[in-house]
C-alpha cells in the first residue's frame, strides 16, 4: 500500500483512521436508535445497520493491518448478521400477526355481545 510513493502510506493511514472514527460515531448513533426505538422495525433496521458498519470496520482493518484472514472473518460476520436479522424479522412478524389475530378475535367477541 503505497510503497513506491513517499508519504502515501501515511496518507492512507490518516484516511483509514478518519474513516474508522467516523464509523465508530455512526455505530454509537445506531446503538442509540436501537435502544430508543420507538418501534420494533426501527430497532431491526438499526441492528442491521450496526452489522453492516461492523463489517466495513473489519474490512478497513484488514487493509490497514494487511491481514487477509480479517476478510474471511468479515464474510463470516456478514452471513451471521444476515441470518440474525432474518430470524429477528420472522420473530417480530410472528408476534405482530399473533397480536393482530388476537385483536380481531376481541373485535368479533365484542360484536357478538
Amino acid at each position: 500500500m503505497g510503497e513506491g510513493v513517499p508519504g502515501l502510506a501515511s496518507a492512507y493511514t490518516i484516511l483509514f483512521t478518519a474513516a474508522l472514527i467516523f464509523l465508530a460515531i455512526l455505530l454509537v448513533l445506531c446503538l442509540i436508535r436501537a435502544i430508543i426505538g420507538p418501534r420494533v422495525a426501527d430497532r431491526l433496521v438499526a441492528v442491521n445497520m450496526m452489522g453492516t458498519i461492523v463489517m466495513v470496520i473489519i474490512a478497513i482493518l484488514a487493509l490497514m493491518l494487511q491481514e487477509g484472514y480479517l476478510v474471511d472473518i468479515c464474510l463470516i460476520y456478514a452471513m451471521i448478521s444476515f441470518l440474525a436479522v432474518i430470524v429477528l424479522t420472522k420473530v417480530y412478524m410472528g408476534v405482530y400477526l399473533e397480536r393482530q389475530n388476537h385483536a380481531d378475535g376481541k373485535e368479533q367477541e365484542n360484536g357478538d355481545n
